[in-house]
């Protein structure tokens, strides 16, 4: 079995979009193994998109996902990283295909409704990084 990190971001969370996110991603063969609800912190931020601290769109993300709850979740399955990346869409919900998540429930290409790790390093990192919140 293999896990990932699922993050339900601000905006899905404002317009009530977490039930039925969970109800896609449960019906895909995913558990939800842990979950929370919780305004992250700008230190916790900043270190889960240290990667991207050099690039000019850094602190929107920063401000985006500290801007309001999100639902912070571990997911697993079989080729849980493949399988919940396939359900979330593209990261451009108008390029997202029918039925996925981001262009079921996504405003916008930085308001993009979920997260999801995109390989075993970087859930590993990520989960790393939420642990102390579950």
């Amino acid at each position: 079995m293999e896990t990932t990190l699922c993050i339900i971001k601000p905006d899905a969370v404002k317009n009530g979009f977490e039930n039925e996110i969970n109800q896609k991603i449960t019906a895909s063969g995913l558990e939800i193994i842990k979950s929370k609800k919780i305004n992250l912190s700008e230190e916790i931020a900043k270190n889960f998109y240290n990667e991207h601290a050099s690039k000019p769109f850094f602190s929107e993300l920063v401000e985006f996902i500290i801007s309001g709850e999100v639902i912070v979740q571990v997911l697993e399955g079989e080729n849980a990283i493949k399988s919940y990346r396939a359900l979330m869409g593209a990261t451009n919900p108008e390029e997202a295909e029918e039925g996925t998540l981001r262009k079921l429930f996504a405003e916008s290409l930085s308001r993009n409704a979920v997260h999801g790790s995109d390989s075993q390093e970087s859930a590993a990192r990520e989960i790393a990084i939420m642990s102390d919140l579950f």
